[in-house]
């Protein structure tokens, strides 16, 4: 009776620990300078999660796809304890996220690639992030690098005629390092920076950095965070007259600028964010699984870069048959590219028997094909906007 007692016991345990829920860590920046650009993000990543547990789950037995979420504030030093408590106390298989690039740097560097988890960022620009050179192949994003936005950035200014420009840039990763490839493909193409300063995000007034910026040139080159430095600096600007026009990139391009600047004083304003290209097939299966889901903005700044990249992670958990970190990099790039069966925003259960019998995918995603390089990049697709009638409206850069 005691020896049947303990058979059954271990049959129960040995049971409990193959039918349990997956989890992956999602540190998101729901506070901080970007809130309202991270929350439709967060409601894309939630319905991904959906459709996978709606549409069998995990593995054979079904388990449960989970999102452990935790809130970096858009900071290093917020990502790396975000992090560290994510892998080290709920024991994630991997993370999608961060969002901020200073704070995937950070995280990334003292914490999930020692802890040899996969980081693959919704958001996160940063040319540095290429730069880095980890050699471990832990490193992912669903997001363009800013060293291809910030030459399409200088391709626009100079497009518009703008043969001069200061630049106002934010001392942090994100916005310092595409600052830096804008400077560089502005002057590489004959325009001229007559001033280039950094500055330091949350103080209460810029006027005096905008008057010295102002004597230089009618245009100004603005990268930032709306919610820390981006408004400020352009209330001040405006109050002054110190500048004509505004460029500047997905830091900056949320509602809450037109509401505190007003949409009439925003007439020589343009920004550009990472974008997806609407005419794909991807994005319209993007668009239709959308409907009804409480998703606004379905086009907005990597909104259908964070669905894709929660569905590719558990595509790729899928893939290698467990959620194992030390195979997920791999099944990562492998349900990515072709050959394979192409896979749509939406698809998991036709996903899961393709996967359950051996076959290949290759997932196409609402923000566009993702097939990472060496470095764990993704080209991507930029567009620009500008207010009209209002309210932001965009144009893909061809």
């Amino acid at each position: 009776m005691r020896r049947k007692f303990f058979t059954t016991l271990a049959a129960m345990l040995c049971s409990s620990a193959v039918i349990a829920d997956v989890n992956v860590g999602n540190p998101m920046a729901i506070t901080g300078p970007i809130p309202d650009l991270v929350a439709p993000m967060v409601k894309a990543i939630d319905l991904a999660v959906k459709h996978v547990n709606e549409q069998g789950g995990m593995f054979a037995a079904g388990e449960s796809y989970n999102m452990v979420r935790a809130d970096t504030g858009c900071d290093p030093a917020g990502a790396v304890d975000a992090v560290t408590k994510l892998i080290n106390v709920s024991s994630v298989s991997a993370l999608v996220g961060p969002v901020c690039s200073g704070g995937t740097i950070a995280q990334a560097q003292s914490v999930s690639i020692p802890a040899g988890v996969v980081t693959l960022s919704v958001s996160a620009s940063s040319k540095d992030i290429t730069d880095m050179e980890d050699g471990t192949d832990l490193v992912f994003r669903t997001a363009a690098s800013d060293a291809y936005q910030g030459v399409a950035l200088a391709n626009l200014a100079l497009a518009k005629g703008l043969k001069d420009i200061a630049v106002s840039y934010a001392n942090d990763d994100y916005n310092a390092a595409i600052a830096e490839v804008f400077t560089k493909a502005y002057t590489s193409a004959g325009g001229t920076i007559t001033a280039n300063e950094a500055h330091e995000p949350d103080k209460a007034s810029y006027r005096s950095e905008v008057a010295t910026l102002g004597n230089t040139s009618d245009n100004l080159a603005l990268f930032a965070y709306y919610g820390s430095s981006g408004i400020t600096i352009m209330r001040n600007a405006l109050e002054t007259g110190a500048f004509a026009s505004f460029l500047g990139a997905d830091g900056m391009l949320s509602d809450e600028v037109i509401e505190q600047i007003g949409a009439e004083n925003m007439g020589g304003v343009t920004f550009t964010t990472s974008a997806s290209d609407d005419s794909s097939v991807g994005y319209a299966a993007w668009a239709a699984v959308t409907e009804g889901s409480g998703i606004e903005n379905i086009g907005g700044p990597f909104v259908p870069n964070s669905y894709d990249a929660a569905f590719m992670m558990a595509l790729a958990i899928e893939k290698s048959g467990s959620d194992n970190r030390a195979d997920i990099a791999e099944a990562l790039r492998s349900i990515s590219k072709a050959p394979g069966t192409v896979i749509l925003p939406g698809e998991w259960k036709k996903a899961k028997a393709i996967l359950a019998n051996g076959g290949d995918i290759n997932y196409e995603g609402g923000a566009g094909p993702h097939d990472f390089d060496k470095n764990g990049d993704v080209m991507g697709f930029f567009s620009q906007s500008s207010v009209v009638n209002g309210a932001w409206s965009a144009t893909l850069i061809k």
